[in-house]
């Protein structure tokens, strides 16, 4: 992407904004690094848009459940912003969870005609939706990891034994999730998952090996090596495990056999293709001790700092991160071109 205007969107108001802070900075940095002239638009914790001051105010608040976002969010985009968005070559969306990762900015950016980087609307919610997510997996002949979607006045169940995960149905980075060990566990998990959302999914917990797979591209996506997530102190790979410094290691390619490898990269592709994804995803998946690989879930919109696991896998895959940059951004105005030719 040398040499054009980009703004990369960034925050937001789910409880993944400094998430998305992390990820921001570092592709600012890159961007801007490579000589492209780049602009930063946040979307605060309120909802409300402004135009950024640059990479030092991309600084991290108050930890996840510290502050909640807002539930009537700001107005829309001011002129200023709109003007700023539709003066661009190229927008980046760096967001991650509700209000950003799930289609919402991606329609916003679809109807003022702006190329943007990563998933369509469609592809965007769906993913962000783990319950329809293996809906449409379990139609397309993936294999996922089991489990039950309960509703606002269901009844705590669980039919896989324990320990097993509950988890918001459309929330990211292990925030609201418990593995629980028992009956009581359930319940408080239960509790948890619904301040989050809606709609919570109670998982089968699969022994064996956790492994993530990045994938890229349009029409034709390639997958990346298979990495294994080694968690190095904690009982799972929950939030902390992902974001704290020494608490996992990601080893590439991941300890398998080949034809487990070569499984879980055609399974990546697969789900990517099946949910209409373009541009990229990280696709989050488990093989177990019998061998079966299995699908989880397909991050739309993964962590984008340079040591994250996406930019991780492709850069042992032989794409450095610079480089990964550059290629989506071709991507995103492949697909712009592309689509602009159809007749509505």
């Amino acid at each position: 992407m040398s040499r054009r205007r980009i703004a990369v969107v960034l925050g937001g108001r789910s409880s993944e904004h400094d998430v998305s802070l992390a990820s921001a900075r570092s592709v600012v940095e890159a961007l801007a690094g490579a000589g492209n002239d780049v602009v930063t638009v946040e979307i605060g914790r309120s909802g409300a848009w402004a135009i950024g001051s640059g990479t030092h105010a991309l600084e991290p608040g108050p930890p996840p459940g510290d502050e909640s976002g807002s539930r009537v969010p700001e107005r829309l985009p001011s002129r200023d912003v709109a003007n700023t968005l539709a003066g661009v070559d190229v927008v980046f969306p760096v967001l991650h969870g509700p209000f950003g990762e799930d289609g919402t900015v991606q329609g916003l950016l679809e109807l003022a005609g702006v190329p943007y980087v990563g998933a369509g609307v469609l592809a965007s919610a769906l993913c962000m939706d783990k319950d329809v997510f293996k809906s449409v997996m379990r139609d397309h002949g993936i294999p996922v990891t089991r489990n039950i979607t309960l509703r606002a006045g269901d009844e705590p169940a669980n039919p896989f034994g324990y320990p097993c995960f509950v988890k918001p149905a459309r929330l990211g980075s292990s925030v609201g999730i418990t593995k629980a060990h028992d009956a009581p566990e359930l319940q408080a998990g239960v509790r948890l998952a619904f301040e989050h959302d809606e709609k919570v999914l109670v998982e089968e917990l699969v022994r064996g090996v956790e492994i993530e797979v990045g994938v890229l591209g349009n029409r034709r996506p390639v997958a990346s090596l298979p990495g294994e997530i080694v968690v190095t102190r904690n009982e799972w790979y929950d939030y902390e495990a992902k974001y704290e410094e020494g608490e996992m290691d990601l080893v590439v390619p991941a300890r398998l056999e080949p034809a487990q490898l070569e499984r879980a990269q055609e399974l990546a592709v697969q789900a990517f293709i099946a949910t209409d994804c373009e541009g990229m995803a990280r696709a989050d998946m488990f093989v177990r001790e019998d061998g079966e690989v299995l699908v989880n879930e397909l991050n739309t919109i993964p962590g984008f700092t340079q040591t994250s696991v996406y930019a991780r896998l492709f850069e042992a895959s032989g794409v450095p991160y610079g480089e990964l940059l550059e290629r989506l951004g071709e991507l995103a105005l492949e697909r712009f071109e592309r689509r602009g030719s159809l007749r509505y």
